[in-house]
Order: structure tokens, then C-alpha cells, then sequence
């Protein structure tokens, strides 16, 4: 596709991407997808968060997202400070510069407007807000597609976070709780719309061939302290969340089953380490999935998946393997309802052991039942996508869209 001068489109990506974390990578994978699919000639770049990995894996040319490369580092030295400082007024010249360089900037998937984990204002919330400020100022089309959202209580952050909502000229959420928080916070929905993650739009390896003894548990991991209201007593989530798995873990090999552990993001490594540990048994062997391609590689080979990220759970159910999940935001029990497999979900922030084999023999008992359904809802989730597609190109791409935003919500408050 070109632009009305006969240019091809120029297309930005946006976001805390190649910065190690397997489902960011695998929405920007999906948006490429697309892009290589129905604009094969528009000019493609990223400003993002690993610009290095993003080249070398993707093979586009990327910008570093922050001048300060130290800008997710606590900074506690004076020198520090001025320079985070520095940093904020250089980083809004910079993001309207690379905006202006582009007619659409694509903000694929990931949850861009939560703090489920912990998050500081002035750090993404920020970038994402300067994003759509300049797109607006500056005629960019800016597109929010299939982004997870939940209502947020810090000031600043829910600011942050609402205003670039309003000044996206296209929205679309990945689950329908991320659509109503966002109408929470004050922002016009009415023409939003709510299509799977992205990440359903990937590929997914050919299924193993069933057996009739029991096999391997693929068992997901994460450096998991809980959210932004949760640092008070951050130690004391993680320390109930590693030793409730890590029983789990053992039960399991006491039975004589294989786990398979598994990460989402490179800090996950270390939850690993201490697994490993405290289980010392040849049944426990520890992946490095560089990819969402890889972690679907491990569950197709898997007889059952537990797992706490989204993007893990994402790759299980991708698969048709039933997963049990750790859940740590509503937006993993939306993703579970959806899929069918809603009554299996436990807290990731209380994990019970005992009630967690409860239910993991529960979901074993439905295996093939729960198979069915999930290639059912597979189908009617990759459908869903095709329509989103054709829906970001008629209202974001400029031969399609003309020169009106007409997707946008003239948002006045």
C-alpha cells in the first residue's frame, strides 16, 4: 500500500520490545506478520525498548525508545537523577522527530495500559503518552491494537495512562475487562472494539501424538512480587509463590511425572535457579525458549501446562494443551473464561499447593474434553483476528482511512 503520493507507507512500531520478554516480541512477530501479509511495501521501523535485539531477530531498522539507557535503573546518585531528568525533556524532541518520520505508528498488543506489575509513571506510561501526544500534534495516525488495560490507581499513571488512550486515533483491547477499565477511567469506548491477543495469530507447531502413559508437565515460571499495589509486602508474595511451586514441583516428581521448566522473560531465570535447587531430580529440566515459537515447541510436547504469565498461558491454550493457571491480574481469568477453561485458575499471590494439585488432577481427568474445546475456540480466535486486521488497515492506513481519523472519538474532556 502507498500513501496518496504514490510513497510507500511508512510504518513505526512501539514499545518495550527485544527487551527480553517473549510475549512483547511475539505481538510485535503477529504485527509483522500482518504487515508482510497486506502492506508488503511499507517502510518498517521500530523505537522500542532493545532496539540491537529487534534488528538482529526481526531484521527492521529500530531506534532506542529512551536517550537515557539507564532509565529502568534506580537512580540514586545525584549524577543519576539530572540525567533520568535530562532524559524526560530530551526523550519529548526525540519521540515527536521519530512520529513525525512516519503516517501510522503501531502499538502491537501487550498490556501498554496496565500497572498489574510494577510500574513507575515516569517511566513507559510516560514514552507511551509523548507517543500519542506527538501522533495527534503531528498527523501520525497512532493505533493501540489488542492492548491489555486495567484500571489504575496511582494518579500520575492513570493520567498518563488515560490521556494516551484519548489521543490514540485507533483502540482495540485484547479482552473485554480491558475495554470497561479504561471506560472506568474516563475514556469513550464506544467505538473501541475487543479482538483476541495477537499472539493468537501465530503459528502453532503440529500436535504431538497422544500416549497413554502420563507425560511431561510444562510448569512456567516467573520472578513474580506481585503488582504495583503490592510493594509493601513484595518479599512476602514471592517467597509464598516460589515455595508453593517448588512443592508443587516436587509432588509431581515424586510421582515419578518429568517437569519441563519455562520462562517468559529473561529475569525469570532466576526462579529457575532456585527450583532447580530445592528439587535436585533428573525429572526437572529447565528450557531457554527464545521465542513464543519456542515455548509453543515445549507445550505441543506436553501432556499439561501450569503456568502464570499471559503470554504463557497464551502459548498453552495456542496449542490446545489444557493449562492450569497462576493467575495475578483479572486479565489472565478473562483469557481463561474465554477459552473455556475458566474454574482453572489459582492465585498467584496465595498459591496452595495442596488446593493446586486439587486442581491440576481435575484438569488432567478432562484432557481430551478440554482439547476439543480449545481447537474450537483456536478457530473462532484466528477469525476474530483476520476481521481486526481488516479493521486497523480501513481505519489507520492512508489509502484506505483518507485524511480523516475516523476511527478516533473526538474525546473533549
Amino acid at each position: 500500500m502507498t500513501s496518496a503520493d504514490g510513497t510507500p507507507v511508512r510504518v513505526g512500531l512501539f514499545g518495550l520490545l527485544g527487551s527480553g520478554n517473549l510475549g512483547n516480541d511475539g505481538s510485535l512477530e503477529a504485527v509483522l506478520q500482518y504487515l508482510g501479509t497486506r502492506h508488503p511495501d511499507a517502510v518498517v521501523d521500530a523505537l522500542c525498548g532493545g532496539p540491537e535485539a529487534v534488528t538482529a531477530r526481526f531484521g527492521i531498522p529500530a531506534t532506542r525508545l529512551h536517550w537515557n539507557r539507564a532509565e529502568y535503573r534506580t537512580a540514586s546518585r545525584a549524577g543519576a537523577v539530572v540525567a533520568k531528568g535530562l532524559g524526560k525533556l530530551v526523550d519529548v524532541f526525540r519521540t515527536a522527530a521519530w512520529v513525525r518520520r512516519h503516517d501510522v505508528v503501531i502499538v502491537p498488543g501487550m498490556g501498554v495500559l496496565e500497572a498489574t506489575l510494577p510500574l513507575r509513571p515516569w517511566g513507559f506510561p510516560y514514552a507511551l503518552f509523548l507517543l500519542c501526544a506527538s501522533g495527534r500534534l503531528l498527523g501520525t495516525r497512532v493505533a493501540l491494537v489488542s492492548v491489555g488495560a486495567a484500571e489504575i490507581r496511582n494518579r500520575p499513571t492513570r493520567a498518563l495512562v488515560r490521556w494516551s488512550a484519548r489521543l490514540a486515533a485507533y483502540r482495540s483491547y485484547r479482552d473485554a475487562q480491558s475495554r470497561d477499565s479504561m471506560r472506568a477511567m474516563g475514556v469513550d469506548t464506544a467505538r473501541d472494539e475487543v479482538y483476541p491477543d495477537l499472539a493468537f495469530s501465530l503459528p502453532a507447531p503440529p500436535a504431538a501424538a497422544p500416549s497413554d502413559t502420563p507425560g511431561t508437565v510444562c510448569v512456567g515460571v516467573m520472578d513474580f512480587h506481585g503488582g504495583n499495589d503490592d510493594r509493601a509486602r513484595a518479599d512476602e508474595i514471592h517467597r509464598r509463590y516460589l515455595d508453593g511451586t517448588v512443592r508443587f514441583v516436587r509432588t509431581l516428581v515424586e510421582e515419578g511425572r518429568p517437569v519441563r521448566l519455562l520462562t517468559g522473560d529473561r529475569c525469570d531465570a532466576t526462579v529457575v535457579a532456585a527450583i532447580l535447587d530445592a528439587v535436585d531430580s533428573p525429572l526437572v529440566t529447565a528450557a531457554e525458549p527464545a521465542s513464543l515459537a519456542d515455548l509453543m515447541k515445549e507445550m505441543t510436547a506436553a501432556d499439561t501446562v501450569v503456568a502464570v504469565r499471559y503470554h504463557n498461558l497464551i502459548c498453552a491454550l495456542k496449542t490446545g494443551t489444557p493449562v492450569l493457571a497462576l493467575s495475578y491480574a483479572a486479565k489472565s481469568d478473562a483469557l481463561m473464561a474465554g477459552m473455556g477453561l475458566g474454574a482453572y485458575c489459582h492465585p498467584a499471590r496465595e498459591v496452595d499447593a495442596d488446593r493446586l494439585l486439587e486442581q491440576f488432577r481435575a484438569l488432567e481427568k478432562r484432557s481430551a474434553e478440554l482439547r476439543g474445546t480449545l481447537a474450537e475456540r483456536n478457530l473462532a480466535a484466528a477469525r476474530r483476528l483476520e476481521d481486526q486486521f481488516t479493521a486497523l488497515t480501513a481505519a489507520v492506513f492512508p489509502a484506505a482511512a483518507g485524511q480523516a481519523h475516523t476511527h478516533a472519538p473526538q474525546e473533549s474532556r
